[in-house]
């Protein structure tokens, strides 16, 4: 059995000490002496300078392959903190190797950490299938900090796979559709113009006006919640495999929706709301699918969540988390909460908001 544990460890400012904590209390937990790898989340008091944290981790674990990012909120299958200084670690035995690819692709998807500066479409779009989260604050443009190899990551992003295991990612958007697929008439750019020859806006306002409108008191449409989903065709967003575009702009005077994503004409719509209760029954049905692609028990999992999901989203408890712990019991998991996720959706790598993102691994049959 390949060994995997987690540590976790808080405290009352960013001290390196609470990183040699984490890291031994995972090695203590693995039975293990010393590890091959080190995956290193630190919440966002550690950002301006996480260098004594990391090589505090490294010495700790015996090893210089320590990688990670700063973030909001960490977790592990212990608890979560999002509110003062902690240190998360995933410790990794021997038989577990790491490859950091400095460019170098591998057949297996690559866990891809980035700084909000570093994300482009020039590695998010190439053929290397990902997976992973944005290192951030709370307000998306205050310090953050990846690292690799034991040190800064200095291009902002780092790439990593897991030889010899088993690998198994999708994304879960916790999103109740409001409205049925649509053919899209009409888009410009940014602009989606006219959706089976009815105005976006008027198409958009129809649906919210015409669903169960009970959770939310004001009778205003919360376009911050809500988002269009969209895909080539009728059935693949009837069976939940869309794309996600979050809601701009809506444009009064033409009738026209401006979405975060160019959509085109001809491919279908439908638009969706964020639902906490629909978020739950979806991360069971991800875990549940990804658990049978294995088709054996995960040794570990990863969760990227957005900052905008877990205990904020759930009043005070992080359901994602409690579910997947629920499936899989006794599993290590790490994870964080950031400001931005990554994942393969239809063998397109995409950015995605308020979105969980989780990957499960096994050892190769």
């Amino acid at each position: 059995m390949k060994k995997v544990a987690t540590g976790i460890a808080t405290g009352g400012s960013a001290d390196a000490s609470l990183a040699t904590t984490a890291v031994n209390h995972a090695l203590e937990k693995a039975r293990l002496s010393s590890a091959s790898a080190v995956l290193l989340f630190l919440t966002s008091e550690y950002a301006k300078d996480p260098s004594s944290a990391i090589k505090a981790a490294a010495r700790a674990a015996g090893c210089t392959q320590v990688i990670g990012c700063s973030a909001t909120g960490i977790f592990t299958e212990e608890e979560w903190v999002l509110d003062g200084a902690a240190a998360a670690a995933m410790v990794f035995g021997q038989s577990i190797s790491l490859n950091t690819l400095a460019g170098q692709h591998s057949a297996g998807p690559l866990m891809t950490l980035a700084a909000p500066s570093a994300m482009n479409s020039t590695w998010l779009a190439d053929s290397a299938s990902r997976y992973g989260g944005v290192s951030g604050d709370a307000t998306g443009y205050g310090p953050f900090s990846v690292w690799q190899n034991g040190k800064g990551a200095t291009q902002g992003y780092c790439e990593v796979s897991f030889k010899t295991l088993q690998t198994a990612v999708a994304a879960s958007h916790g999103l109740k559709l409001i409205s049925a697929p649509a053919k899209i008439s009409l888009a410009e750019d940014y602009d989606v113009l006219t959706i089976d020859t009815v105005s976006a806006l008027g198409h958009l306002t129809s649906a919210w006006l015409n669903q169960d409108n009970a959770a939310y008191s004001s009778t205003e449409i919360p376009f911050h919640q809500l988002v269009a989903v969209y895909a080539d065709s009728e059935q693949a967003i009837v069976d939940g495999q869309y794309h996600v575009a979050t809601i701009i702009h809506p444009q009064d005077e033409h009738g026209a929706v401006t979405l975060s994503k160019q959509l085109h004409t001809t491919q279908w719509i439908s638009w969706a709301v964020r639902d906490a209760n629909k978020a739950q029954i979806d991360i069971v049905k991800t875990a549940t699918q990804l658990g049978q692609q294995l088709n054996q028990d995960p040794i570990f999992g990863l969760l990227f969540s957005c900052l905008g999901r877990g205990p904020s989203y759930y009043d005070g408890s992080d359901q994602d988390l409690e579910l997947i712990k629920t499936l899989f019991p006794g599993m290590p998991v790490i994870g964080f909460y950031g400001n931005g996720e990554i994942a393969p959706i239809l063998d397109k790598n995409e950015l995605l908001q308020y979105s969980a993102v989780l990957g499960l691994f096994a050892e190769t049959q």
